[in-house]
């Protein structure tokens, strides 16, 4: 019984990535730019920000949660937006323009609030990764 409970402590520890190896990471090429807080080269998301250049629409996918589609109360700052999101097996999904206050509030600070009825999700990009925030915000904007 020992042995099994060993067993299983060892599998979670080698699914579960140690916090010191998730970064972020801005991708840009021409047909796409994306930031998201990953394990680099593994399939291992929390968060992505996707967007076409100059689109000015910000594609958000929150991974690994298993909210319910809806209306999504969306919050940085003081500025709040209300917008659709759907669920898909790989996370929650919506999408937000780059101009509105609350997408300025979420460059300009790096914290961002996700609430889906009675649940509610944080994503918080640290200091030292702003820029590359802002500079997605830039390359996104119309």
């Amino acid at each position: 019984m020992i042995a099994n409970l060993v067993g299983l402590a060892l599998v979670a520890m080698q699914t579960t990535p140690p916090e010191s190896a998730w970064t972020w990471t801005l991708y840009d090429d021409d047909a796409r730019v994306a930031l998201a807080n990953e394990v680099p080269d593994t399939p291992n998301l929390r968060f992505t920000l996707e967007c076409d250049p100059g689109s000015g629409v910000a594609r958000v996918t929150l991974y690994g949660t298993t909210v319910e589609p809806g209306m999504a109360r969306v919050t940085a700052g003081d500025a709040s937006a209300v917008t659709e999101s759907t669920s898909e097996r790989s996370g929650l999904k919506l999408a937000l323009r780059t101009e509105h206050p609350v997408f300025a509030a979420f460059a300009a600070d790096g914290r961002l609030s996700i609430a889906v009825g009675e649940q509610r999700r944080a994503v918080e990009v640290p200091r030292p990764h702003l820029a590359k925030l802002r500079r997605f915000t830039e390359l996104c904007s119309g």
